[in-house]
This record gives C-alpha cells, sequence and structure tokens, in this order.
C-alpha cells in the first residue's frame, strides 16, 4: 500500500517573493531569475519533507487496499493527515460503492502517530478491497507550516542559488538541523 498524490496542483510553502526578499534580489529586474528560483524552492521544499518526514503541501492522497488491515488499524507515512475525504469498497469483479461517513477515520494523533481507524461495524468482505482518499499536508486545511521548516526551505533554497555550481552544496546539513525537531521517528 503505497499513497498516490490523487491531485497535480502544488502551492508551494514559500514563494518566489518570499525568496527574492530574502535574497536581497533587485526588483526591478523584470524577474528574469523567477523560474530558476521557483525550481530552487520546489527542490528545497522536497528536500526539507525528505528530511522532516512530513507533507509541506496540502493535498488529496489516495491509498488502494485489498483487504481490512490487522486490527483495523492501518498506519500512514503522511504527516499531518487532515481528513477522510471519501471511502469506497471494492467489490471483486470492480464495482466501486462509497461507504458511509464515520466507517473510516483518522486515528487519534494525526500529526505524530498517522493513520485510518476501520470501524468495527464495517464488514470484512472476502474478496473485496478499499479505496480511501485522504487530505494530507501543511497548510490549506491542515494546521500552518511551522515557522522552522519554512525557514529551512528559504535557508536552503538561498545556499543553493548562491552557490550554483561553485563548491559543493553544504546547505543540506543546515536543512535537516532545521527540519529535526519536525523529524518523525521510525523504527
Amino acid at each position: 500500500m503505497t499513497p498516490i498524490r490523487a491531485d497535480t496542483a502544488i502551492v508551494e510553502p514559500v514563494s518566489v517573493a518570499e525568496l527574492r526578499l530574502y535574497l536581497r534580489l533587485d526588483p526591478e529586474d523584470g524577474g528574469v531569475e523567477d523560474t530558476l528560483l521557483a525550481s530552487l524552492l520546489a527542490a528545497a521544499r522536497a528536500s526539507v519533507e525528505i528530511e522532516a518526514r512530513r507533507v509541506l503541501v496540502p493535498g488529496r492522497w489516495r491509498i488502494a487496499l485489498d483487504d481490512l488491515p490487522a486490527k483495523r488499524w492501518l498506519p500512514l507515512s503522511l504527516s499531518p493527515l487532515v481528513a477522510v475525504v471519501k471511502a469506497a469498497r471494492v467489490a471483486a469483479d470492480g464495482t466501486v460503492s462509497d461507504l458511509p461517513a464515520g466507517l473510516v477515520g483518522l486515528g487519534p494523533d494525526p500529526v505524530e502517530k498517522p493513520g485510518l481507524s476501520f470501524a468495527p461495524g464495517l464488514p470484512d468482505v472476502p474478496g473485496s478491497g478499499f479505496l480511501v482518499d485522504v487530505t494530507a499536508g501543511f497548510g490549506g486545511d491542515g494546521p500552518p507550516i511551522p515557522p522552522a521548516l519554512r525557514l529551512a526551505i528559504l535557508r536552503l533554497a538561498a545556499a543553493r542559488y548562491e552557490h550554483r555550481g561553485d563548491e559543493p552544496d553544504g546547505a543540506g546539513a543546515d536543512a535537516a538541523r532545521e527540519a529535526a525537531p519536525f523529524r518523525r521517528l521510525r523504527l
């Protein structure tokens, strides 16, 4: 079971304008480097997401299951989990039928121990699976992105801008240090 991003619109948590201010770039240069700055922000955000093991942009994710999970609990790597959007049963013949609200819900701690809880009233039908759509990530309907993670994105993007091909990228350690308090631990 791998969560699949079901929407493609990504709004970066740090804007190009914010990075331009942070870098103290000339506001009257016509935005000639805005494409580069946007790419650096996307790469920096992805690096911080990996380091912190958190979803930094809100989005919709789809989870496909072959059967009910053991103990009706499914741990997820998506943190923070925000909401269950839709849950459906997939019959053996491929027919999809929506489940009533409340049969699939978020676990008690959607930030530190994200997961889905399947209600005891949900019958286990052999040969059928489940599709569950959830929203996850900071921003949007979720919690605001922590300032330290925003700063890590800014610093990493700025370091990559300043040292484009000049020297090895030492900013990764800075981003790791900023993201460390938010890193989800796993065994």
